[in-house]
């Protein structure tokens, strides 16, 4: 019988940085990737930790293109240290799933998705015919558990009450939510109305990522369409968004990103140098306290609560992606409790969006 073949040392991840990652989800481009043939039958490859021998979850990242533009692995790698990972020609174990997205046409046009941590749902053209249930900004889905469970709570109907793994008590209406995206002119915001289209670009099992289409909206007398794609990486509790924007004209679009503020108090950070909008929410009853924030890489110009929203204001140009970070977390989940550790959250996740520290040779 053939011996497997091995390519040892393969492919070093170093992490340059004092930040202490467990299961980071990492992309090696591609043209790192040594043994590329391997990968003619995915389901024979495997891709082993050296130092452990212990097998590391992987996934083909095509990001919407015919041919694979990065080899994704969840890996866990110390400050000021390396880890380095080798293929092994054989029948890889088990990828549990860990995050999941789809579009939802049994509940009014939803496109939901979620990983290991949180879940989150954008609202499709089928609800504008329900006035009072329609919202624009981003819903959030807390859980407790790190089963996939859309499919679940869709099939169940009854999500508004928590059956041991979470619920959604979350509410949007017409605001930006959890951390959406909008036009701004003058002291407006000038509101999409919901998304028309989608394209499924990645389907896990590490990195479920999509985009949606909009149709063209007035904006201050411009018309202008735009195209959100959006990615969550297992044990993320933050969205990786990038927005990029269509109209007449070269001008740079006023942009805003904002969270909704309930009506008791919370815990605010609005942190313009560093591009933080965080926000600890009122306990919310028997149901407990999400967390939301969103982390804007771009220059942000001024930041302000202005009345029932959060708000960070910035600009974006034409046709060119918007990137930034928007996510959530739930005190119940049991991972993050208290305002201070959201907040110092965002704050680590603002320095590692800036410069992660990972090297891959």
């Amino acid at each position: 019988m053939a011996q497997p073949l091995v390519l040892s040392d393969n492919v070093t991840i170093e992490n340059k940085s004092s930040f202490n990652y467990v299961k980071k989800v990492i992309a090696i481009p591609w043209p790192k990737v040594k043994c590329k043939s391997f990968f003619a039958n995915p389901g024979m490859v495997k891709i082993l930790d050296a130092a452990t021998k212990n097998e590391v979850p992987w996934q083909l990242e095509y990001n919407g293109e015919d041919t694979i533009q990065n080899l994704l692995v969840q890996v866990s790698v110390k400050p000021k240290s390396s880890i380095r990972l080798f293929f092994k020609m054989g029948k890889h174990g088990p990828f549990k799933p860990k995050v999941y997205g789809r579009f939802v046409p049994e509940r009014k046009g939803d496109f939901a998705w979620e990983n290991d941590k949180i879940a989150f749902r954008m609202y499709g053209k089928e609800l504008e015919k329900t006035p009072a249930e329609n919202a624009y900004g981003i819903d959030v889905w807390v859980k407790r558990t790190d089963r996939l469970i859309l499919n679940e709570r869709y099939k169940r109907g009854e999500y508004h009450v928590d059956h041991g793994d979470g619920l959604d008590y979350y509410h949007v209406g017409f605001t930006l939510g959890a951390g959406n995206c909008m036009p701004n002119v003058g002291d407006s915001i000038y509101y999409s109305k919901n998304y028309t289209s989608y394209t499924i670009l990645d389907s896990g099992p590490l990195r479920t990522s999509f985009q949606l289409h909009y149709s063209p909206w007035d904006v201050a007398g411009k018309m202008v369409t735009c195209t959100k794609t959006i990615s969550l990486d297992a044990g993320a509790q933050l969205n990786r968004i990038a927005v990029a924007y269509s109209y007449d004209g070269t001008a740079d679009l006023p942009l805003v990103v904002g969270i909704i503020k309930r009506p008791n108090p919370g815990v605010v950070l609005l942190d313009e140098q560093q591009g933080i909008l965080g926000y600890w929410e009122p306990q919310h009853g028997e149901d407990g306290t999400t967390g939301v924030g969103c982390i804007i890489p771009s220059p942000v110009k001024e930041t302000k609560v202005n009345g029932k929203q959060l708000l960070a204001f910035t600009s974006v140009k034409k046709d060119q992606p918007f990137v930034y970070y928007s996510g959530a977390v739930w005190n119940k989940a049991g991972s993050i409790t208290t305002a201070n550790q959201w907040l110092d959250y965002l704050k680590a996740q603002q320095k590692a969006r800036v410069d992660d520290g990972i090297e891959i040779k």
